[in-house]
């Protein structure tokens, strides 16, 4: 920095620290303060500067220049208190003052004159050798403790202590809820000392949780924290996210021998249906069967390939078109040479009718005008009378198929012959099965599944045993108790007890499971906050979410908040009916563990028999066993939030109406919150139900009516009371796999009285199970038993009670509280021929059915299980063969 103090100004500096600068502007010491842009004596803009008063020329230079010392040792001081760190010196300008004075730099000038002044002699050199060692000591001391000074400012708590006038430090109020001191008692932690909370905080948002509770560890020190800033932390889940299930290699030999005894027959099955269209390609081509090379497919691992006809997903052989590719499956390609192709019919469609709110509650039918759409057609929902999807006349089948004696098969385009095509490479399933068989042929490989033929032990005085749970009166039958261990209890030979009832296609409850986690809450708001996103984020606006009116079976848009408010509270609608909401698979399930990763976290961790639950690691899970760059289906988990009352009103009940999973299913209810009637609603209730009973009489039967609307309700309450548990929070009604022949003729049978969109009774059916347009009352299930002799396990699933489906069973929920329900999905050997059978099932659909699409790719899952467990058997024996040659 030079002063000139001919022309009174001072040129501008710029004095540079670990990229910082400080700048003094050039500026104009004789221009009086004043509007207006100042100009100095060479008519040059500078910068305005306030001074007290007009000085003289020599004033202001002498000013100026203590301004600017202070100015830049300022800099340098602050640079110091910001950084603690050792910084390299910089050369430093010096700074002439006109009149005496210490220049700035003048002793850092001085030393480093100092050091680079040479040595005279050797005993200089070393002296200066043992200097610089002992500066180096002290420097690296310095840091040091430097670093111990910098991780105590870490633990302790942010921001400035505040001191009293004796000196004495003054203890924040300041809640790390909410981040507020003004909302009066705090309790301290006395485990971190760090954290407070708030008494509103605390009765808000920890409502199970005692102030004694809050001093002794407080949600921080518990890693519970839901805060918003703690809500948006990877830390407190670290550990939960990097937890995977470990096997040993006694157990993966095990694992992998009770995977390959299960599944092999599926293998062999698979192999012979490729190896019966190799064989007609040999017959279409005249070639031996060892020639026949089939083309390789175009498809990557990251693709998947449908059947254009039956929309079912290819996995290995196939025929395609050369002109138009046009793909179809080998069960479509054998049909069709029967001349019996199914899979292929047209869209059925419904219109259901909008007869406005008053028809709802047994009003009349008032068609809406066309300006407001008179008729509305359900295309996505599973609908339409009852109709044979298969399509057994060869007259029926499309024109534009074509097939030879030969076998050889036209395209419907016309133009194209199809052609065999494989996925895998050329005799892949046929090593497989070679390995596969050699293996299995081992005497322990054999003998892994003789242990089911026997009964359970755990079945033996079931007075006295607490693992089981009566869940069914059915006469002569063994199965009418449930499998129901406590969580906190299970042990390894649990799992065998597990392996049974699940073989035999019994559902398991496992209670308590919440308890065996870090204790995040779920209770409404919390999960609200967590939803909530801000526009500034990464992440979508989520303030409104899309509902479903289970009274009409129509969708309305919501606020989150709003619609929270009235699961804890209860809304109804202007007749005093309870308007019961839901949402399902909100957040989207590809979205759960990005939107909720703590919550995402704490639900695996809390999962049963992770050997086939866990999403990643479940080694008896044929989902986790599909190649890393593979088209994963979404298996969850997938939240199920509604509205629920204890009663069961017969219209808009909050209910999962009757369907069948393709795969197995765990379901853990987190949270639930009971929502009581007044006693003048329940009589609005009461009287709104004779009329809804009046109505169905009145469209069922005309003047012909069967049975007094006060027998319907009495019979229906009655049976509720039997059945409803204070501490229940859903209503569980699973249906066995040798019990659906007779339920879907019960439907079939009473299809007409059960009401869907727009409260309109169901006068078309395309399946009876799998459109989900149907929830069984009480009384229809009272029916059931009497005209089939048939009846579901029902039972109530309390808070934390985990509830594992096996694929296959039909089943129905209703809630009695309002419920917030996670669910997975996941694929066990031992349904798996429970899922290729409803994979056939799905295929002779109509092509708009919601359960049209096979997107669970089951036999592509069972082939990869099976390769991974060959692996891995094979792997194991080799390191115990070269163990014993050593």
């Amino acid at each position: 920095m030079e002063f000139d103090k001919a022309e009174g100004k001072v040129e501008r500096v710029s004095v540079k620290e670990e990229g910082k600068t400080a700048d003094v502007e050039e500026m104009d010491f004789e221009k009086a303060e004043g509007k207006g842009p100042k100009l100095g004596r060479k008519g040059r803009k500078v910068k305005e500067v306030s001074f007290p008063q007009r000085m003289s020329s020599r004033k202001s230079c002498q000013s100026a220049k203590e301004k600017i010392e202070k100015l830049v040792r300022d800099v340098y001081q602050s640079e110091n208190d910001e950084r603690p760190k050792r910084a390299p010196k910089k050369k430093r300008r010096s700074v002439n003052g006109c009149s005496g004075g210490e220049s700035v730099g003048e002793e850092g000038t001085r030393k480093r004159k100092q050091r680079r002044k040479p040595s005279k002699d050797g005993t200089d050199e070393e002296e200066e050798g043992e200097s610089n060692e002992e500066s180096f000591k002290k420097s690296r001391a310095k840091r040091c403790s430097l670093r111990a000074k910098m991780e105590k400012q870490d633990s302790e708590p942010k921001g400035k202590k505040v001191f009293d006038e004796i000196g004495k430090e003054i203890e924040s109020n300041m809640c790390h809820q909410c981040q507020r001191n003004d909302k009066g008692k705090v309790v301290r932690c006395t485990s971190c000392k760090t954290k407070r909370y708030c008494v509103p905080c605390m009765t808000t948002w920890y409502p199970h949780m005692p102030e004694e509770a809050f001093a002794e560890a407080c949600p921080v020190c518990l890693h519970n924290c839901n805060c918003k800033s703690c809500m948006r932390l990877d830390g407190p889940i670290r550990h939960l996210k990097k937890l995977t299930v470990k096997y040993s290699n006694e157990e993966k030999m095990q694992y992998s021998r009770y995977t390959l005894q299960i599944l092999l027959p599926f293998l062999i099955k698979f192999h012979a249906e490729q190896m019966s269209e190799k064989e007609m390609e040999a017959k279409i081509q005249g070639v031996p069967v060892s020639e026949v090379k089939p083309q390789k497919s175009g498809c990557q691992q990251n693709e998947r390939i449908y059947c254009d006809n039956c929309k079912t997903s290819i996995v290995d052989f196939h025929r395609s078109c050369p002109q138009c590719s046009y793909d179809l499956c080998l069960t479509c390609c054998q049909e069709l040479r029967e001349g019996r192709l199914q899979g292929g019919d047209e869209e059925v469609v419904i219109n259901f009718v909008d007869y406005g709110n008053d028809y709802l509650h047994s009003g009349n039918k008032e068609k809406k005008t066309k300006n407001k759409e008179e008729n509305t057609e359900i295309t996505d929902d599973p609908s339409g009378k009852i109709v044979d999807a298969i399509t057994r006349d060869p007259a029926k089948l499309k024109s534009e198929w074509k097939s030879t004696e030969t076998g050889i098969i036209k395209c419907c385009c016309g133009e194209g012959i199809l052609e065999l095509k494989c996925i895998f490479k050329d005799g892949w399933v046929s090593e497989l099965l070679s390995r596969a068989e050699k293996l299995a042929s081992r005497d322990e490989v054999a003998d892994v599944t003789k242990k089911f033929e026997q009964k359970c032990l755990c079945l033996d005085e079931k007075s006295d045993n607490n693992k089981l749970r009566k869940a069914a009166s059915r006469e002569n039958s063994e199965d009418n108790y449930l499998y129901c261990p406590v969580a906190k209890d299970l042990e390894d030979d649990d799992l065998k007890h597990f392996q049974w009832h699940w073989s035999n296609g019994e559902p398991v409850i496992v209670s308590d499971v919440l308890e065996t986690t870090l204790g995040l809450s779920w209770e409404p708001m919390v999960m609200w906050r967590a939803f909530r996103q801000i526009s500034n984020t990464k992440h979508d606006l989520l303030l409104d979410v899309t509902a479903i009116n289970c009274l009409d079976w129509c969708q309305v848009d919501i606020n989150v908040h709003k619609f929270f408010k009235g699961y804890l509270e209860g809304v109804y609608d202007d007749k005093g009916w309870p308007l019961i909401l839901k949402l399902k698979d909100w957040p989207p399930s590809e979205l759960f563990e990005k939107r909720l990763p703590r919550h995402g976290a704490e639900f695996i961790s809390c999962l049963p028999f992770k050997a086939y639950s866990h999403p990643r690691n479940g080694y008896l899970n044929l989902a986790v066993k599909l190649p890393k760059k593979s088209l994963k289906p979404d298996m969850g988990p997938k939240t199920y939030i509604a509205y629920g009352v204890a009663q069961e009103l017969g219209r808009g009940d909050s209910v999962t109406k009757l369907h069948c999973d393709m795969s197995d299913a765990v379901n853990v209810l987190t949270h639930s919150e009971d929502v009581t009637l007044k006693p003048e609603r329940l009589v609005t209730i009461r009287k709104l139900q004779k009329e809804h009973a009046a109505q169905d009489e009145m469209e069922l039967y005309g003047d012909k009516q069967r049975q007094s609307e006060n027998e319907v309700i009495e019979k229906q309450n009655q049976s509720e009371n039997d059945i409803i548990d204070p501490e229940g929070g859903a209503l569980w009604d699973i249906f066995r796999k040798q019990d659906v022949p007779q339920l879907e003729e019960y439907i079939k049978k009473h299809f007409k009285e059960f009401r869907h969109i727009y409260g309109n009774l169901l006068p078309q059916v395309v399946h009876p199970i799998h459109d989900q347009t149907v929830y069984l009352t009480v009384e229809h299930k009272r029916r059931l038993k009497e005209e089939y002799g048939i009846e579901p396990w029902t039972f109530v699933q309390k808070l934390g009670d985990a509830v594992f489906i096996p694929a296959g069973c039909p089943h129905q929920v209703r809630n009695l509280k309002s419920c917030i329900k996670v669910a997975l999905d996941f694929v066990s050997p031992e349904n798996v021929s429970e899922c290729l059978r409803l994979t056939e099932e799905f295929r002779v659909l109509p092509q708009n059915h919601r359960a049209k699409e096979d997107k669970l790719e089951v036999k592509k899952m069972a082939l990869h299980a099976i390769r991974r467990a060959v692996k891995d058997m094979e792997k194991i024996l080799k390191t115990k063969k070269k163990w014993y040659a050593s």
